[in-house]
């Protein structure tokens, strides 16, 4: 049987470095015990905003520099839970962090309210009065929106003080994944035992070639999924209930109202991300599915073959060196500051992307502001996650450049521009590969990868995003969530997308025990929200090179001082029309004509 490692047992060079943000254990600790004395810095304000703009600023500087702080300690707990979520310390790391967190959120709760509870024009008045209060504008003219919405002081406080209670479904979700789910190893045809894990089924055995080996450990996989999916439904039933909870206190028409305000999004752009694209990417999905069943000579199409290549030389093995080297030479036309944050990443261990026990699943970037971004992934030696790399290496870039342009305050944008740095990363490595490349083989692979990039981006998470929409209005409607509910929810939205070219059997109805984003509000329908974006900014980065290259700069530097729209307007893309929706799936249609015309003559 293959042995899993642990973290000693891997090479450093794999692993990310947390020195950069605490040297030690000891160091943490210290700096943790500190945050309940400096919160006393914010707090002294309290009650005194109504006595002038010098007030006002003074309180929200200190608490600037209290967000430093807080960011780098939560950040270091996250990172080492995320590494190994069995180690016990570091789960004691994560929940003694997040209830001195809570704590602290508690107590600074007060700015908000305080804010709010001035009369009308006060805030205009301040921000004429006090220059310095300018960087702050586009927060306190938010924070305004939200006064019809603002609960009083008491209960704010009261909410604030239970974030760690209110953080927990999701707690329970990642600690069930990583610290207690088993799974039974599977026999490959040599008679050898291979290990099955939540992160090498999604990286490994779900695009594996071997279609007896992809079965067994979705077998495997899903029969764990079984027997935890009581527990996962009570958590995630918890969480819709307290969104739904929440969003009523709050006068809210809807949990979609409440979860789009914050990210300055029109429920009619939410709406037209999902249906366009359930609607029109549909039927080339299907073809796409068929092909790869007629191509495979498989007897049936399951969810879990959908990610297997379709030729077993259109998944080419490439190391993580190879695959840095592709994926810098690919981001060079982005321009040396960009480039100078991209070589820190690959050359001094901003990336973790050993495969160790414990491990969270999937894949992120975490970028700390006053540090340097930190990522994690697992790599499974495919095509994919050089692809991954790129992904994550986007979201670094950007805030590696909104860090250092803006203040801790304004870094960052609406969750609904925030998917498009790192999928326009994607869209650069696909098309550096194809201009260089004259082996037609390649060419299949990177289309097939690009089409990977937009199964994940616009099936994968759009469906969970459209699963969401189906799950509050089950909750708002007063219907009681369970596991049979989520799996019967699940298989309507799998089956309406896939129609007869899939078989949605049980596996597949358990999706929805797989992804986090689902304790994250409304994240998924973002990816296919940003990927629409890059790709509109990736085909005039093609066609102009360098001007738009630094538009897109300038856009990234931005950080969070601007609107989704306006940062998507700099750039040269205008997203409150379904125009560029409808742009990138016909390209999506374009990439699937091309990869069944490349199999008309085999």
């Amino acid at each position: 049987m293959s042995k899993r490692y642990t973290r000693s047992d891997v090479p450093i060079e794999q692993t990310w470095d947390l020195t950069d943000l605490f040297s030690t254990q000891k160091a943490w600790e210290e700096d943790l015990s500190e945050l309940s004395k400096e919160v006393e810095t914010v707090t002294k304000y309290k009650d005194l905003f109504a006595e002038g703009a010098e007030y006002l600023l003074a309180c929200l500087q200190a608490y600037e520099n209290l967000q430093m702080q807080m960011v780098r300690v939560s950040t270091y707990a996250y990172l080492l839970s995320s590494e190994d979520g069995k180690n016990p310390l570091f789960q004691a790391n994560l929940s003694k962090m997040s209830a001195i967190i809570a704590e602290i959120n508690a107590s600074v709760s007060f700015i908000n309210s305080e804010i709010l509870a001035l009369p009308e024009g006060t805030i205009d008045d301040y921000l004429n009065a006090e220059e310095e209060l300018e960087t702050y504008r586009k927060s306190l003219e938010e924070l305004q929106d939200l006064r019809k919405h603002q609960l009083n002081s008491e209960t704010e406080t009261v909410l604030a003080s239970l974030g760690e209670v209110l953080e927990s479904p999701f707690m329970i979700y990642s600690r069930s994944k990583t610290a207690d789910m088993e799974f039974e190893p599977i026999t490959n045809e040599s008679g050898e035992e291979l290990p099955v894990s939540f992160a090498l089924y999604e990286t490994r055995y779900e695009q594996t070639a071997n279609t007896n080996e992809r079965r067994k450990a979705y077998e495997s996989f899903t029969k764990t999924l079984t027997q935890y999916k009581n527990t996962f439904a009570a958590a995630y039933a918890t969480e819709v209930k307290k969104q739904v909870v929440i969003s009523r206190l709050r006068n809210y028409n809807s949990v979609e109202d409440m979860l789009l305000q914050p990210q300055q999004v029109t429920t009619e752009m939410h709406t037209n991300i999902l249906d366009i694209i359930q609607t029109e990417l549909a039927p080339h999905m299907r073809r796409l599915a068929n092909l790869k069943k007629r191509v495979l000579g498989l007897d049936k199409m399951l969810v879990c073959d959908l990610k297997a290549p379709i030729d077993t030389e259109d998944s080419p093995p490439v190391t993580y060196e190879e695959a840095s080297k592709m994926v810098l030479e690919a981001l060079e036309i982005m321009g040396p500051e960009y480039m100078e944050g991209m070589h820190a990443a690959i050359n001094e261990r901003w990336v973790d992307y050993a495969d160790t026990i414990g491990k969270r699943s999937g894949a992120f970037c975490s970028s700390p502001y006053g540090v340097h971004p930190y990522i994690l992934m697992t790599w499974s030696g495919k095509m994919r996650s050089a692809f991954t790399l790129a992904h994550e290496l986007g979201h670094a870039g950007h805030f590696y450049l909104a860090n250092r342009y803006q203040r801790i305050h304004n870094t960052r944008p609406s969750k609904y521009f925030i998917e498009a740095p790192s999928t326009l990363n994607e869209m650069l490595l696909s098309h550096s590969i194809l201009s260089k490349s004259t082996n037609q083989q390649m060419k299949r692979a990177v289309i097939v990868q690009v089409l990977g990039t937009y199964y994940h981006n616009f099936v994968t998470h759009l469906l969970e995003a459209e699963m969401q929409r189906r799950v509050y209005r089950h909750a708002e409607a007063g219907k009681p969530i369970t596991a049979n509910t989520l799996s019967d929810l699940k298989g309507e939205v799998l089956g309406e997308f896939w129609g007869d070219s899939v078989e949605i059997d049980e596996g597949a109805r358990l999706t929805w025990m797989r992804q986090p984003h689902y304790y994250m509000g409304l994240y998924s329908y973002t990816y296919a929200a940003g990927l629409t974006a890059s790709t509109a900014v990736a085909q005039m980065i093609q066609e102009e090179g360098q001007p738009a290259a630094k538009r897109w700069i300038e856009v990234l530097k931005a950080g969070g001082t601007k609107s989704p729209l306006e940062l998507m307007n700099m750039a040269g893309v205008d997203m409150s029309n379904p125009e560029p929706i409808r742009k990138a799936v016909a390209y999506v249609g374009s990439l699937v004509d091309e990869l069944e015309n490349s199999f008309l003559n085999e």
